[in-house]
């Protein structure tokens, strides 16, 4: 039974690892956590003069150096002068040379959010009128690449080494402290503290190229390390790396002096072994919670500790339940788990939950900021599939409890006959003793003597080989009767069961991490559509940004239009179409119909000429009377895939 259970254990683990990395290399380069809210000039304006200096306007603080925002003219020669700098809150500004030439400027950023992430972004503005580019307006893939990859691995596997750390070492102290001598157990946790040690190491690595250039040649260069550990997360992984020495000691002490202790000793050493590994294990929570989402954004004095609560949480339940499968699976037979230990770990279980279900719901409310946010965004979607795997692990976990129970019940029973079988060979045993007392002292002088010393000269290799066979035949003897209980082997199946989804759940949560919260995001939407709205009645200009959906691959988007300066007489309209990602994308055809249906005009069209990736412009639009104005757009995004959008504006 043992030969064929564990290659079938070994594989369904790598399967729930394989979809674990599979969320992982889906989730792309980190989505940006910072956004840009506004701009001056604005996204696609054309000025009468070249500006001065450009400024940039975010959701949040950022961190810059003199490569983060570039400026290119159309034949993509840097026209900016010195580096970005701050020009109140979350806006900065970037120089320019004087005199510049009409044409069409192409402004790249490239920045890093205040929780860590790095955020990158391109758009253009023109001069006189716009004109051929030939540098793409496309935003630059932040974060991503091979490097991006290697860094997102390093994430998870240092939030996996975080829950086996901290859940299994916390397991063996509430749950089951006899296990502090089983080898197994002692792997299962300093494994976790050397894949914690290791990924931390990778990151501070890899953190000045991740966030930079994303060059293979950058991790290894000394000048960019230094600035990285001048930064808040450098500075979060070296006091991680500091952390994790204490945590060595701690782990030394718990499976040296803990493990060697008489049960009264080892209970006085259990409250300093509690103490001191709770404040370990906060100190290595703070390292997330002091340089990532937590760390920025609205009420990050409360957020902060809460998302230490939370991380604990999670790593008391993930690790343990992971200790628990591998003592279950992997224990001696001789020390099986006992079910006190089981049924100390399923308390020890509820009460995470209860904290995850707490601060989980204010981490929610902080990040969402809306009903919406979980369905519109990113964030929300991932945070449903989070909430939805929770929900099947508490059901899972409601079943090994009640095997629990059974074991309990069955463990009674084999306690009660085990005494009742030993009492009967004592009585047995007196009683053979005290009938053949005399001839036993009769036979016992010279004859055994002999027997003794003929094996003592030359039989002791064939004792001591004859009792490693008796010992393993005794071994194997007790775990077919181990695993021969029914409710034990329905009890691991379940908490494999567990841990499978447990696997999965973290690489949804490592993914959260990495992804822009609902409520910056919708923010940097309200903020962005607040900024292409009409401009000022001076000049009377209108912006329409109309979604759409032609139904087909890749048929998800935005066009923008807008109309100047939205009088009786010529304008000039500018059209722009966005992917869902607000990348600038072309697209086949574009169509521009103006109605009128109050004085029955229309529809007037207007075929925009392509200026640049996803940029149509028209001049000379004649609108004869004022009023309500219909503007339709047709977008064709395939030979056959197309649709028409409209909004209505006020024009005159």
């Amino acid at each position: 039974m043992t030969q064929t259970t564990a290659p079938r254990v070994r594989t369904l683990v790598l399967l729930f690892l394989a979809a674990a990395c599979a969320l992982l290399a889906g989730a792309g380069p980190a989505s940006a956590h910072a956004a840009l809210t506004g701009s001056d000039p604005r996204q696609g304006a054309v000025v009468d003069r070249a500006p001065a200096q450009v400024s940039l306007t975010f959701s949040e603080s950022v961190s810059m150096d003199d490569d983060s925002v570039r400026v290119l003219d159309p034949k993509g020669k840097r026209v900016d002068d010195g580096g970005p700098t701050g020009t109140g809150g979350t806006t900065y500004a970037v120089k320019l040379h004087a005199g510049l030439p009409d044409g069409t400027y192409t402004v790249t950023y490239q920045v890093v959010s205040a929780d860590s992430h790095p955020v990158a972004g391109a758009y253009t503005f023109s001069v006189g009128a716009p004109s051929e580019t030939s540098v793409s307006a496309t935003a630059q893939a932040a974060g991503g690449g091979f490097i991006g990859g290697l860094y997102g691995v390093g994430r998870y596997v240092s939030y996996a080494g975080f829950a086996v750390l901290v859940g299994g070492a916390a397991f063996v102290l509430a749950c089951w402290p006899r296990g502090a001598g089983v080898r197994v157990v002692q792997r299962f946790v300093v494994s976790g503290w050397l894949a914690l040690t290791a990924a931390t190491l990778l990151l501070l690595l890899l953190r000045g190229s991740y966030t930079g250039s994303g060059k293979v040649a950058d991790v290894f260069d000394l000048g960019l390390l230094g600035e990285v550990l001048q930064t808040k997360t450098g500075a979060a992984l070296v006091s991680r790396l500091l952390l994790l020495a204490a945590a060595a000691l701690f782990v030394a002490v718990l499976f040296g002096a803990y493990d060697k202790r008489e049960d009264e000793e080892r209970r006085d050493l259990t409250f300093g072994l509690a103490v001191g590994g709770t404040v370990v294990a906060a100190g290595l929570a703070a390292t997330w919670a002091m340089s990532e989402h937590a760390s920025v954004g609205l009420q990050a004095g409360l957020a902060m500790p809460v998302d230490v609560v939370h991380l604990i949480a999670v790593a008391t339940w993930f690790g343990g339940l992971a200790a628990l499968l591998v003592a279950l699976y992997r224990g001696p037979a001789d020390t099986p788990v006992p079910t006190d230990a089981v049924r100390r770990f399923s308390a020890v279980a509820f009460g995470s939950v209860v904290a995850l279900v707490v601060t989980g719901t204010y981490q929610s409310w902080r990040q969402l900021g809306s009903w919406t946010a979980f369905t519109d965004t990113r964030y929300g979607q991932l945070l449903l599939v989070k909430i939805a795997l929770v929900a099947v692990l508490v059901g899972i976990a409601y079943f090994s409890r009640r095997w629990t129970a059974r074991l309990a019940d069955t463990a009674a029973v084999v306690v009660r006959q085990r005494g009742k079988a030993r009492g009967e060979r004592e009585k047995a045993g007196a009683k053979a003793s005290g009938g053949s007392k005399g001839s036993g002292n009769a036979k016992g002088t010279g004859a055994s003597k002999g027997s003794g010393n003929a094996k003592g000269s030359g039989g002791s290799p064939r004792a001591a080989q004859l009792a490693r066979q008796r010992a393993a035949v005794d071994a194997a003897r007790q775990k077919r009767q181990r695993d021969a209980d029914p409710h034990r082997f329905a009890l691991r199946r379940s908490v494999l069961a567990e841990a499978g989804v447990a696997v999965v759940l973290l690489a949804v949560t490592t993914v959260l991490t990495q992804t822009e919260p609902g409520r910056t995001q919708e923010e940097a939407t309200a903020a962005g559509a607040s900024s292409t709205a009409p401009s000022t009645p001076s000049t009377g200009a209108v912006t329409l940004d109309m979604p759409f959906d032609t139904g087909g691959q890749d048929g998800k988007g935005l066009v923008r239009v807008e109309l100047d300066p939205a009088r009786v007489g010529a304008n000039d309209l500018h059209l722009y179409v966005e992917g869902p990602d607000g990348t600038a994308v072309d697209v086949p055809e574009v169509k521009v119909a103006l109605t009128q249906e109050a004085k029955d005009i229309g529809p007037l069209p207007v075929a925009p000429d392509h200026i640049t990736t996803g940029h149509w412009s028209a001049s000379g639009v004649q609108i004869p009377v004022a009023g309500d104005w219909e503007v339709a757009v047709t977008v064709r995004t395939s030979e056959i895939d197309q649709v028409t959008v409209s909004k209505n504006a006020q024009i005159g």
